[in-house]
């Protein structure tokens, strides 16, 4: 019987996150399914991955909070006798959008404390397993918006920005020891957070005319998840139709 291999993806109940975790359970992985608040979303999420043959456990917590984060983890190992999660997908991030004339204090802090604060935190909890054991996936969902920028975006554009910064510097610690480190900056793709957004208006600067799938996205991450991406690391690779800046 084979060892069960673990993938922990942040952010998973919906949209890009829902996708990747799909995905790579179809690859065998038993995916711990991190949420903040949305338990019907979150359980839609479990059966579809069960209804696909895969396993997945859901694990309710707020990547920006330090305490959150590590008590849930280590609660999950004490009670699983497993230590070693294989593959992180860093996909949590909200959206609070605003001129920066106007952006309040609230809406800078907690764009950035989701994205980066909670790369942060469960990355370094998750790091030295994956050390020990000299082999792992970091995979970092970004943005277009933190390589080009975005009007009204300052907080978010920031955020990601940082997030690319540090799987650059990351990827270049932890390379010795079989660790890659990468990162995936969607355009504009199908989602709740685009949902607002009128896809005719961006159609005519996206060369290839439409809005991305987040089957599409969740196809790299599955990728790089894999052992056949061991020589990439520290890369950003833009999924967006051939949308750059």
């Amino acid at each position: 019987m084979s060892e069960i291999k673990y993938a922990l993806i942040t952010g998973a109940s919906r949209g890009i996150g829902k996708a990747i975790a799909i995905r790579l359970a179809s690859s065998g992985y038993h995916i711990l399914l991190n949420y903040q608040s949305n338990d019907q979303a979150a359980d839609e999420t479990v059966a579809a991955i069960q209804a696909n043959g895969g396993t997945a456990t859901k694990m309710k917590f707020d990547v920006s909070s330090e305490q959150e984060t590590e008590t849930a983890i280590q609660q999950w190992m004490d009670s699983t006798g497993v230590s070693y999660i294989e593959v992180l997908v860093n996909n949590a991030g909200i959206k609070k959008d605003n001129l920066m004339m106007w952006m309040t204090n609230d809406e800078w802090k907690s764009v950035l404390n989701t994205s980066l604060d909670g790369f942060f935190y469960i990355t370094r909890f998750l790091l030295k397993p994956m050390l020990t054991k000299r082999y792992g996936r970091i995979i970092n969902i970004v943005s277009l918006s933190g390589v080009k920028g975005m009007s009204g975006q300052t907080n978010y554009a920031a955020a990601k920005a940082a997030v690319i910064g540090a799987t650059k510097s990351l990827a270049q610690e932890v390379a010795k020891r079989k660790i890659t480190v990468n990162a995936v900056a969607p355009g504009f793709i199908k989602t709740d957070m685009t949902s607002d957004i009128d896809p005719e208006m961006y159609k005519r600067i996206i060369p290839m005319e439409r809005f991305g799938e987040v089957e599409e996205v969740a196809s790299l991450v599955n990728y790089l998840a894999s052992k056949d991406a061991s020589y990439i690391t520290g890369e950003v690779i833009h999924v967006n139709g051939g949308l750059y800046t």
